[in-house]
Parts: structure tokens; sequence; C-alpha cells
């Protein structure tokens, strides 16, 4: 059925992908995009000093059929925040979007990430000058705490200091960040998830558009969530298990028509590799985001065995993916 929230105030961020670091690049986004066509994409974090004194092509480059797509920034100095805020606003992104909730220890050498939220008037800071920068949203993802930091009074401070210098959209990852002891890895996996900590943060700023990240797998899980706030990111399961994406337009944003199979996604995709193959890009760059498409489906194995064979992408023959549809045929294999 379609769902219709009774919550959200803006249908473009209803369902997300997070940004996520060395995954959501351009060939990921662009894969995404021909699975859904409505849900809304981030870019990797990308920091200041990346844009200000590096190769800006090669980090905001990106292509129309790509959009709606959102700018992460890391970053604490708030000029040079409003000076890459720019840049990206430039290069045609929809949103930046200010990451308070990477807890790695090389973001937190940088003084920003999850570190941020011990600075929430910083936060604001950051905001406004980005705000006084660009006309496109600025918005925040954060987390619910910092280390041994537990009430909800904190995240609702946050939110709301942060809120006084013009961000009206939270993008609230629904656990503590643990700064030390804990890899991001298991910063993604052993605090626990709250995510009441969200739906009271939808009751107590009903104005603010808060989006609810965390542990969440299934469209079943998004329109549960929905009754409560105004958007759900999904994160991993939405690059391991990308067909995940397939019934979104129609569920949730009142798109027409069936969702497409497997297969058109496939035949897209190839025309996709055949004109990056075309400009130099190294087959497996693309295909690595890919290799979930068929999950559940038997023969799933050998398909992505055949499309992970750095010796067989670096020969840029498109006709690897003939022998890898092969393995699908095969319906005696266990499905995986």
């Amino acid at each position: 059925m379609n769902f219709q929230g009774k919550l959200t105030k803006s249908t473009g961020r209803r369902v997300s992908v997070a940004p996520m670091m060395d995954w959501t690049d351009r060939h990921c986004r662009y894969f995404h995009r021909l699975i859904s066509r409505d849900t809304w994409l981030y870019t990797e974090m990308v920091t200041t000093g990346a844009l200000l004194f590096g190769d800006v092509a090669r980090h905001l480059t990106f292509t129309a059929e790509e959009a709606p797509v959102a700018l992460q920034l890391g970053g604490s100095e708030p000029n040079d925040l409003a000076r890459a805020a720019k840049l990206g606003e430039q290069w045609g992104y929809d949103e930046i979007n200010l990451n308070c909730g990477c807890p790695s220890e090389r973001v937190q050498r940088g003084a920003f990430g999850a570190c941020l939220m011990n600075e929430p008037q910083l936060v604001a800071d950051c905001v406004k000058a980005m705000r006084d920068a660009v006309t496109v949203p600025v918005t925040v993802k954060h987390r619910i705490g910092v280390d041994a930091v537990e009430d909800y009074s904190f995240v609702r401070d946050f939110v709301g200091t942060v809120a006084q210098a013009g961000c009206d959209v939270f993008v609230v990852h629904a656990r503590n960040a643990i700064l030390k002891g804990l890899s991001p890895k298991e910063n993604r996996e052993i605090p626990p998830l709250k995510y009441e900590y969200a739906y009271r943060l939808k009751h107590d700023f009903p104005s603010l558009e808060i989006i609810i990240n965390g542990g969440i797998k299934t469209l079943d899980e998004v329109e549960a969530h929905l009754q409560h706030v105004d958007g759900v990111m999904l994160g991993r399961e939405a690059y391991h298990n990308p067909y995940v994406l397939a019934d979104v337009d129609t569920r949730f944003y009142g798109a027409a028509g069936p969702a497409k199979t497997r297969e058109q996604i496939e035949s897209e995709l190839i025309e996709y590799c055949a004109a990056e193959l075309a400009r130099g890009t190294f087959l497996g760059a693309i295909m690595r985001h890919a290799l979930g498409l068929h999950r559940g489906v038997a023969g799933a194995r050998g398909w992505r065995r055949v499309l992970s064979d750095s010796k067989r992408l670096a020969a840029a023959d498109l006709s690897i993916f003939d022998e890898a549809r092969s393995h699908l045929r095969e319906s005696s294999e266990i499905i995986d």
C-alpha cells in the first residue's frame, strides 16, 4: 500500500540512504538511483580541507541522474564550512549536511564529527555560517549522546540550540557515540538503539523535520517509524541488500507502476558501466557497490563471485555479465 506519512512536512527525505565512508561514492549513488527514483541520497563525508585545499572536482563531481543528492561535510570551523558549503551549492547539491555523528579517531583528531555534540553552540555557529552562504537547506546528522551521557536532555538541548541557528532538519542516529574504546564498526552495533529518543525529539520540536537512522532493515520498519517521525534513513542494509529500495517509490512516494526487476536494473547498470569504461573507469570501482543486487536469489553467490574477480574486471570486458547471469539460472544452487 501507499503510505501517506501523517508527520512528514516534505516527502523529499521520507526515505534516504545514509552517507557511508568509502561506499556512497558517485557510482554507488548512480546504482541506487537505478533502483529508486525518489530515495534521497547522500555523499560520503567530505572534509572542508579536502575541498578548500584539494581536488574539488574529484570530490564533488556527480551526474544529474543522481539527484536529489546531499553533500555531507566534515569540519568545525564556521568560515571554512561556509566556503565548502558554497562550493557544494555551486556544484548543484540539493542539501548541505553537517556530520556531528562520526566517532572515528581520525575525525576526532580534526575536532569534528560526534565530538561536536559536546559543543552545541559551535555547531549552531557553523550552521548559521553555512546558512548565510547558501540557499539550499543546511541539515545536521548526529547521535543521541556521547560516551556515558545517556540522558535524553543532552540531545534535546543539542537540537534546541542548533535549531535556534536556523537548522530545521535533524538526522538522528539513535545510538550514543563512544569516542574511546570502540571502533567505528563497533559504534554502529554495540551502543543500544533508543528510537524513542528520536520520537521524543519530534514530540518536543514538532516544527522540525526529524529523520531516524540506525539498524533499520525492512520497509515495514520504515513504515512503523514514519508513524512517529518525518523520515527514515537506511544505512548498511541499503548497501548490502540494495533491492530493498525497489518498492520505496510506490510505497512511500506514491509512484505509479511496478518496481523495476533486478534484471532491468542490471541491464541499465551495464549501460552505465559501458559509458564509464569509455572514460577509463575501472569496472570493479562500479561493481563493488552492486554485488548485493541478487541477494536472496538462487545462484547469487556465483553471480557475485564472477563479478568480484579482479582479473576479469581489469579486462574491462562486459561479457563478464553474461557469465555471471548464467549462475542465476542454476536453480539448484542454495539461496544465499
